[in-house]
């Protein structure tokens, strides 16, 4: 029997209007070239944008279907500027969007995001001496702790100046359960480039921070139960260095919630840019997918913006759709997208700006339509 997967689609803002629109199409063809798989897809404005127009972040209607109803959430960009060119903030300070970004991780439990760094064929990385051969990890980075969580503010009336305070919340719980993920996680891959080996890297700074040092302890006490996989350390400041040095060596790389966040754009960095950057934010019911690139309202309206990260948060989320409900066909799609994105990089040169550098600087820059039709075009062959 088909299952239908309701999705709600969230375009949001900037530039998320325009590549998130690109994703839903390339869906809605790895869909009906699927045998066995139905979407039904529910589209809702929200963010920094609708919050000018409306005084909230989102309809009421899309709150109640994104929480209660919908199988997975595709996200777009959050962000937008005002007529003065500020930030659309809410009054509490915070930017307009913030409870559909970060609200969603805190109420649906998005503990693990997900970040592949995968370099793909004929895509420039800053990495001189390093091909797709060498790049292949997944940086595990547990969302819903750490420095981000809603404990913060600000002291005035000193005779000193303000002073600002950001509490870190780390627990053995949190710790232990995205440890666990990441090592699931590495049994399902490979292992890393450079020598096949199943390895998580814990990546903290438990030579100094106490909320660190309990979460190397609940890695190692998790580490116990997988005996193929390799455990292995870095402090965060040596794994930038090593990251650039050796990429190879690192199959899943796990992180507390700030640093994971740093690290990921760093290996945003090494697979050729943000445009190309898929991540998912994945709880054991729930998950949301997003491009990481976020709203870039510099370069919105301009039909420049690199559509693939999108594209392969689509992939990601029939993925996790498949393995959730043990259904092949959301695979498929998934297996569909990667390789239209492949041969779309590896055999053309549709490719926008971001991509249009080193050799490929003197190839013209395609628009985020032409690219995306690319891909669309190698899925329905």
């Amino acid at each position: 029997m088909t299952r239908k997967y309701k999705i709600s689609v969230l375009p949001g803002d900037g530039i998320g209007r325009e590549v998130i629109p690109e994703a839903v199409t390339v869906m809605r063809t790895a869909t009906s070239s699927t045998s066995g798989l139905e979407i039904e897809i529910h589209e809702f404005e929200c963010g920094g944008e609708y919050f000018l127009k409306n005084e909230r972040e989102w309809s009421e209607e899309a709150e109640a279907f994104t929480k209660n109803e919908a199988d997975a959430i595709l996200l777009g960009g959050i962000g937008a500027k005002d007529a003065e060119g500020k930030i659309v903030r809410l009054p509490d300070g915070n930017m307009a969007g913030y409870s559909v970004v970060i609200g969603l991780r805190q109420i649906l439990d998005l503990y693990a995001n997900i970040r592949p760094v995968k370099l793909y064929e004929r895509v420039p990385t800053p990495l001189a001496e390093k091909g797709p051969k060498d790049i292949d990890m997944v940086i595990v980075r547990e969302n819903t702790e750490g420095l981000y969580i809603p404990a913060r503010g600000r002291i005035t009336g000193r005779e000193e100046g303000d002073l600002a305070v950001d509490l870190r919340v780390i627990t053995a719980s949190g710790a232990e359960r995205i440890s666990r993920y990441a090592f699931n996680l590495a049994m399902e891959r490979g292992g890393a480039p450079s020598d096949g080996k199943r390895r998580v890297t814990c990546v903290d700074k438990s030579n100094l921070l106490a909320g660190c040092k309990l979460f190397r302890e609940s890695f190692n006490k998790i580490g116990e139960s997988f005996p193929d996989v390799v455990k292995d350390y870095a402090y965060v400041d040596a794994w930038t260095l090593l990251a650039i040095q050796k990429p190879e060596y690192f199959d899943v790389v796990v992180a507390p919630n700030e640093f994971g966040d740093i690290i990921s754009d760093l290996g945003g960095a090494l697979q050729g840019g943000l445009g190309i950057s898929p991540s998912g934010n994945i709880g054991d019911q729930h998950a949301m997918f997003e491009p990481v690139h976020g709203s870039a309202p510099d370069i919105a309206g301009k039909n420049v913006a690199n559509p693939l990260a999108a594209i392969l948060s689509v992939a990601m989320m029939f993925e996790w759709l498949g393995t959730k409900h043990n259904d092949k066909s959301p695979i498929t799609a998934a297996i569909k997208i990667r390789l239209a994105v492949e041969k779309a990089l590896g055999t053309s040169n549709i490719r926008t700006a971001d991509l249009c550098v080193g050799e490929w600087s003197k190839v013209k820059p395609s628009t985020t339509k032409e690219v995306a039709s690319e891909v669309t075009k190698g899925i329905a062959e």
